[in-house]
C-alpha cells in the first residue's frame, strides 16, 4: 500500500465503510468502499495523486486508482486476490491497451470478470479512468 493513501474505517448501520478522504465523499454522501458481511463494494475510483493532481499518463492513472482500491479493500479486511469483478470507465477507449497492461500486472493471475467502457467525461476534467471493484472475502 502506498504510504500517502490514508483510509479511515467507520461502522455505519451494521456495515463497515472506508473513506479515502476524497473531497467528493462527504458532498455526495458515499464511501470509497463498503463491507457488508463478506462482500466489499469499491466505488468508482479515479487515479488522483495525494496532492490532487493527475498524471498525464493513462497507465499511471490506472496504477494509482488500483493502489487506492487496494488500500480500501485491505482496510476492510480483504485482499486483491479476492476481487471478483472490476469495471473500468475511460474517456478514450482507443487507449485500452495502456489500461490493460496495468490491470494485467495486478490481476493477471487473479482474473476477475471485467468491463472497460468509454464515457464522455469523469467527475474531474483531468481524470481519464475510474475503476470499481467487487470483492468476496472468505
Amino acid at each position: 500500500m502506498s504510504s500517502d493513501i490514508r483510509i479511515s474505517v467507520t461502522d455505519r448501520f451494521g456495515r463497515q465503510t472506508a473513506s479515502s478522504g476524497s473531497k467528493w465523499e462527504p458532498i455526495m454522501g458515499y464511501s470509497r468502499a463498503v463491507r457488508s458481511g463478506n462482500f466489499i463494494a469499491v466505488t468508482g475510483t479515479v487515479g488522483v495523486s495525494a496532492d490532487g493532481s493527475y498524471s498525464k499518463s493513462l497507465g499511471d492513472q490506472t496504477r494509482r486508482s488500483l493502489m487506492i482500491i487496494r488500500a480500501a479493500i485491505e482496510a476492510l479486511g480483504g485482499k486483491m486476490e479476492q476481487v471478483i469483478r472490476t469495471r473500468m470507465f475511460v474517456t478514450d477507449v482507443s487507449k485500452w491497451e495502456e489500461v490493460a497492461r496495468v490491470h494485467g500486472e495486478v490481476f493477471g493471475e487473479i482474473r476477475p470478470a471485467t468491463s472497460i467502457l468509454e464515457v464522455a467525461k469523469l467527475i474531474d476534467g483531468d481524470a481519464q479512468i475510474e475503476i470499481e471493484a467487487d470483492v468476496i472475502v472468505g
